[in-house]
């Protein structure tokens, strides 16, 4: 039987935590009950700086149950540097681990599939949604949006699919060797290769609190992504520059054949919107160019992804 942990990112949940911490306990005393995982398996919540009674509940809960485990990290350094920090903490211990977030939207139902598959060979389970009824329309439209996207633009995603995963002690590994500060493992785990398969799931309404990605930081989350795995808007940027500077000959051409037939006209209308469209065009590539400079700057300094300031251990 493996060795299964259970990896909880958690950023101010003390709203959620009593309630995850109690289902959690319960399906994995299942699993153990059922033979399908071992002993050993634990519980790892993983507390990304929080400001609230996270950690102190975590804490407790080790106190009463030794099932539990934790990490807190010494400042927020964002969920997938959390997440990362947990399952690199989890690969010391254990046979394989399971992502999930701690606001009980991810079916812990289907956790049994995930270590079935793992028995099976799989290296990689992916949790993939069935279906995104929970969701408004705006954030399901965007979501969509932004998996096409993706996939337009060459990076290796698995649609519908967030952080809800397996990964086996030998795909951790295999993960600890790449070393970016800009993290997006939703696109950096496909890259490992390795057996994988799938699990589908109903995703639930959050059970208490606020969620943790709120529009600004979805489109921050996504621009990253984008900008982590891809090169294709450099490239988009350099046709563009192409494209408008054929506009711009053949424009020259026409005034000047306009002047030599004595044709010219005032055209502050055209020459006005002329400024501000390429104006503009210049401000968003040097922007776009900015932001890879900018990711390249962090990458170069090599700091430390995350620091962990205390563990709870088993």
């Amino acid at each position: 039987m493996p060795i299964v942990y259970l990896v909880i990112p958690c950023y101010n949940e003390e709203a959620v935590l009593p309630e995850t911490i109690k289902q959690l306990i319960h399906k994995l005393d299942a699993m153990i009950a059922k033979g399908l995982v071992d002993q050993q398996s634990r519980i790892l919540f993983v507390d990304d700086g929080s400001k609230d009674k996270t950690w102190e509940m975590i804490r407790r809960s080790h106190e009463e149950n030794k099932q539990i485990i934790g990490v807190k990290l010494a400042h927020n350094r964002g969920h997938q540097n959390a997440l990362l920090a947990g399952l690199m903490t989890a690969m010391e211990y254990a046979d394989c681990a399971i992502s999930l977030d701690a606001d009980l939207q991810d079916d812990i139902e289907v956790l049994d599939q995930f270590v079935e598959k793992f028995q099976d060979g799989c290296d990689v389970v992916y949790g993939v949604r069935n279906k995104r009824d929970t969701d408004s329309a705006f954030k399901r439209g965007t979501a969509q949006g932004f998996y096409k996207l993706m996939k337009i633009l060459g990076v290796d995603v698995v649609y519908n699919h967030a952080d809800y995963r397996l990964m086996s002690k030998r795909a951790l590994e295999a993960l600890s060797e790449y070393k970016e500060t800009n993290l997006f493992l939703r696109g950096i785990i496909p890259l490992i290769g390795y057996r994988s398969d799938y699990v589908y799931y109903d995703r639930h309404e959050r059970f208490a609190g606020e969620s943790k990605y709120p529009l600004k930081k979805m489109i921050s989350f996504a621009l990253d992504g984008i900008s982590s795995f891809s090169v294709k808007p450099l490239k988009i940027i350099s046709n563009l520059g192409i494209f408008i500077s054929i506009l711009s000959i053949a424009g020259l051409l026409y005034a000047l054949i306009s002047y030599l037939t004595n044709q010219t006209v005032a055209g502050w209308t055209a020459i006005v919107a002329s400024i501000w469209l390429l104006g503009g065009l210049q401000m968003l590539c040097i922007g776009v160019v900015g932001g890879y400079i900018g990711k390249v700057y962090n990458e170069v300094k090599a700091r430390p992804r995350f620091r962990i300031e205390e563990f709870l251990k088993k």
